[in-house]
């Protein structure tokens, strides 16, 4: 699995020009599911995440977690982390999962935030979206579960 976690102050994913999911401070997720994922994948992005001190503490240092700030999450499919761009122009996805099993997988992530963080939003799978932030810092981290 792959992921793009955002801090924010706030986000949004917008569907169909109305909004899906909403959150203020905390992370947003951009989530690529691989062909050969399974739920130890998911388990294991979830428990780094989680645990990940990458919010500003009094004194400015990235030392509090998610908990710590009771930040709420929104977490995004996001199928393009997995674009091979080695030939030609246009991006080969081959890597990424077939939608029946991402769907099963993103699915599975989605309720084990939801075990840990009071406030949890979500895109839809599959859907054409468009989503805002406010990335706060700005701070991104990319997480490969391969390299974890």
């Amino acid at each position: 699995m792959r992921a793009v976690v955002q801090r924010v102050s706030r986000a949004s994913v917008t569907i169909d020009n109305e909004i899906a999911g909403a959150i203020g401070a905390g992370y947003l997720i951009l989530l690529g599911v691989g062909h050969d994922d399974t739920r130890a994948e998911a388990d294991k992005l979830w428990s780094k995440l989680h645990a990940l001190r990458i919010n500003e503490d009094e004194d400015g240092k990235t030392n509090l977690s998610l908990d710590d700030i009771k930040g709420e999450v929104l977490v995004v499919s996001q199928f393009t982390l997995y674009a091979n761009c080695k030939k030609g122009r246009r991006p080969s996805f081959v890597d990424a999962a077939a939608p029946d099993h991402a769907t099963e997988l993103y699915e599975y992530f989605v309720s084990l935030v939801r075990q840990d963080v009071e406030h949890v939003s979500t895109g839809r799978f599959g859907a054409y979206m468009q989503v805002e932030l406010i990335n706060d810092g700005p701070f991104t981290i990319v997480l490969d579960t391969d390299e974890l």
